[in-house]
Formats: C-alpha cells, sequence, structure tokens
C-alpha cells in the first residue's frame, strides 16, 4: 500500500493548512498542484467507489489530461486527497487517528506500537504491549486496510514504509497466534488472510523465513486455500512470482486448477485438467511453467498446441523471457530447440529475452536459479541474441546494469563479441 509516513505525534494543524495550501495553489492555476492533485487520482482509481467517500467523484470528475474545472474543487476535496495519500479513507478519519495517536493512553497509540514492535521484531516489547492491553490482539489499522497485527507479519498489504520483515519473524507470528490472533482474518481491501499476503510477499521470502512462516501459520489451523470469497494463496503467489511459495502450499494440500499445477510443476495434474480449460488457462500455465522451471510442463503445454512465442500477459512477454529472467537452464534449452524467437522485445519494457537474463542476474529474485544466469546468457547469444547496450546503460533503470556486467569477466565471456567494452 503506497502510504507516506505519518511523525509519530502529527500536528493536525499542519495538515488543515497543508489543505488550504494545495487548494489555493490550485485556484491560483500551479501547475504543480494540478499535476499532484491528478496523480493521488490515479492512486485512487483503481480502487472502489463504495469505499470512497460520497460524492468526491463527481467534484473531481474523470481526471484527464485537461486541467479539473475549479469550481469542482473545494477545501474538502484536498483534505481528501491529503487523508488518502496517508492511508485513510477520509479526512475525518486521519484527524481521528491524529487525535487518538496524541494520547498515549489510547488503544490506537498503544495499537501503533505494537505494530511497530511487530515490524522491528522486537519480541520483549509485543509481549508487555499484549500482556497489559490483551484487546489489541483483536483491534483493527484505521487505515484503509484495515489489518490486524498478524496481517503486519506479512509485509504486505500494509503501509509501504512498514513492509519489512525482521529475522525473527516466525517467533513474533507465534507470540500473536499464542495470544489469540485469529488465524484466517482477511483484511479489508482483497479479502486476503495474512498466509495469502505471505505467500505473495516478496520481503519474507528474501529474509529467508517465508516457507517457515507459510508453515507456522498451517500448523495454527490457517486454510492453505484462504478464505471462500476470497484470492487463492497458491495461484496469487505465482503470479507474483513466489514459486517457492506456491510449491510449498501445493504440498501442504492446496487446491489447485491447471494454471496453478503448471506453475508447480504437477504435469499429471495439468495433463488431467487440460481438456477443461480455457485458453487463456493454458497461456497462464505456460507463462508460470517458464517463469518457474517446470520443463516438463513446457514440453507438454507447447505439444498441446501454445506457441513457442506466444504473448504473455500483463507485458507482453514470451515464455523466454520468463525462462530467462529466473535463470532456467533446461527451460531455455528447450524453447531454443523449438525455434524461440531470441531478439523479440516484449510490450511493456522494449527488453529481449537476454535482457531480461540481464536484469534478472542483475537483482535476481529470490526463487531465481542465480548459478544459471551465465550459462542462460551464453545459450542466448549462441542462438543469435544481441546485447541492447542503450537498454542495459536505461538512467531510469533501478540498478547500474551495463556497469555490472562490464565488472564480471563470467557475464562478459557469456555474452562474448555481442557485448562492446
Amino acid at each position: 500500500m503506497d502510504a507516506k509516513e505519518l511523525p509519530s505525534r502529527p500536528n493536525l494543524e499542519r495538515y488543515k493548512k497543508l489543505a488550504k495550501e494545495l487548494l489555493k495553489a490550485y485556484n491560483s492555476g500551479d501547475s504543480g498542484a494540478i499535476r499532484r492533485i491528478k496523480k493521488h487520482y490515479q492512486v485512487e482509481r483503481s480502487l472502489s467507489w463504495d469505499d470512497l467517500r460520497a460524492g468526491i467523484e463527481r467534484r473531481l470528475g474523470k481526471l484527464s489530461n485537461s486541467a479539473i474545472p475549479k469550481a469542482r474543487f473545494a477545501l474538502a476535496d484536498a483534505q481528501f486527497l491529503i487523508a488518502r495519500s496517508y492511508g485513510f479513507e477520509s479526512w475525518p478519519k486521519l484527524k481521528k487517528y491524529i487525535e487518538a495517536l496524541a494520547r498515549k493512553s489510547s488503544p490506537l497509540s498503544k495499537f501503533e506500537s505494537a505494530v511497530d514492535a511487530v515490524i522491528a521484531g522486537d519480541v520483549p516489547a509485543l509481549q508487555r504491549l499484549l500482556l497489559r492491553n490483551p484487546e489489541l490482539i483483536r483491534i483493527r489499522s484505521t487505515r484503509v486496510h484495515e489489518s490486524t497485527l498478524l496481517h503486519y507479519v506479512s509485509a504486505n498489504g500494509v503501509e509501504d514504509y512498514r513492509q519489512k520483515t525482521p529475522r525473527n519473524a516466525v517467533e513474533v507470528a507465534k507470540v500473536l497466534l499464542e495470544a489469540g490472533a485469529e488465524v484466517d482474518a482477511e483484511n479489508k481491501p482483497g479479502h486476503g488472510t495474512t498466509l495469502g499476503l505471505i505467500a505473495t510477499s516478496v520481503h519474507p521470502a528474501k529474509a529467508g523465513v517465508q516457507i517457515a512462516l507459510l508453515e507456522a501459520l498451517l500448523d495454527a489451523g490457517a486454510s492453505p486455500d484462504g478464505i471462500p470469497e476470497g484470492w487463492n494463496p497458491l495461484t496469487a503467489a505465482l503470479a507474483n512470482g513466489r514459486g517457492d511459495a506456491a510449491e510449498f502450499l501445493a504440498r501442504r494440500g492446496a487446491r489447485l486448477d491447471l494454471e496453478g499445477a503448471a506453475g508447480v510443476g504437477r504435469l499429471e495434474s495439468v495433463k488431467s485438467l487440460c481438456n477443461d480449460a480455457t485458453k487463456e488457462q493454458m497461456l497462464s500455465g505456460f507463462a508460470w511453467a517458464c517463469e518457474f522451471g517446470r520443463t516438463s510442463v513446457v514440453d507438454f503445454l507447447l505439444q498441446k498446441g501454445i506457441e513457442v512465442d506466444a504473448r504473455l500477459r500483463h507485458d507482453g512477454q514470451t515464455g523466454l523471457h520468463w525462462a530467462a529472467y529466473n535463470g532456467h537452464v533446461q527451460t531455455v534449452q528447450l524453447l531454443l530447440e523449438r525455434k524461440a524467437a531470441v531478439n523479440v522485445k516484449d510490450k511493456s519494457y522494449d527488453g529481449t529475452p537476454l535482457g531480461w537474463a540481464l536484469y534478472g542476474w542483475g537483482d535476481p529474485p529470490p526463487e531465481a536459479n542465480r548459478d544459471g544466469y551465465y550459462k542462460v546468457a551464453a545459450l542466448l547469444v549462441a542462438a543469435g541474441a544481441m546485447v541492447d547496450p542503450a537498454w542495459l546503460a536505461d538512467p531510469d533503470r533501478e540498478i547500474a546494469l551495463i556497469e555490472k556486467v562490464r565488472a564480471d569477466p563470467r557475464m562478459l565471456a557469456a555474452l562474448g563479441s555481442t557485448m562492446p567494452r
């Protein structure tokens, strides 16, 4: 959740003044203020208007590249946008939060202290707070996600600046569960349980505790399938790149459809499910099989008619892009044997499979085959792939990729003469 961080003791008057300044700047025609308004609206557009204050859509309208009619933007709108930027549904909720936080004895103030203990892994502080205030285990955040303390263990779906996984996260989770946390409680936006949020989160995966957290929740009675009206944690894990979590959930009895079975490498299940699957499901299964190196499943789906260079959602990449991105040597070899195009570019980032391989090598996801990137790069080059130095040197790239390539003799050897020195 993209939310700005409030200070530990926020001053309400400051935000009242900020709203007035935003309104004044807008009415003066300040283009920067208008851009900020539009940026905030873009964040909100994906949310249900049922969750937003009545009338806000009518006042802000459907923002486009044109300016918002001045008469439609009032102080209440400015206050609303400020509240939403901090993760609250409305200005009154932000106001109530700030007023309650000013009282150290308030339940909200104690809850926020407990959240800080959870994300810091401060077990003694958390235990003291729960011992003195057992009701904290049932309290929910007053922010839009309405998370419990247990949800915060997932480092997912909460304020982005609080998405942190301490090394002792499993111990923290067990403290909360022993204190009576509801293991399958859902958060508000996506009807996700803590298990589902952990299964889709990169932070516990990077910390090396994702599987142990999932195991602790399952041992405490969590459903591997989430809640009936919610999303499936296994397929959601695959969609978020968390192949190890999906595979673990499959071993613990999570339900499998064709997409899920393909992503976790259950070939026999894929065979039994493919006759009733839609083309979209087959393509999703193919994408995940390539992404997570399920070579036998990739082979089977190609035999069933999936085109080797089929464009996949959401970025128009191919299966070779995904296999290269995660360093899966055998899957890359199979796709090349089936004449996969090596210099095709995806539709969002304009990258080739070799570009994706180098990007994955430069900042490997937790599930990647890190030892495979050099072999993958060599295979792609041998098949005719060309290095695009301009793409690697893109100043908007999160990592200095071209410098990292030039500093690694093994990668330079794999790329051969295709990489300008």
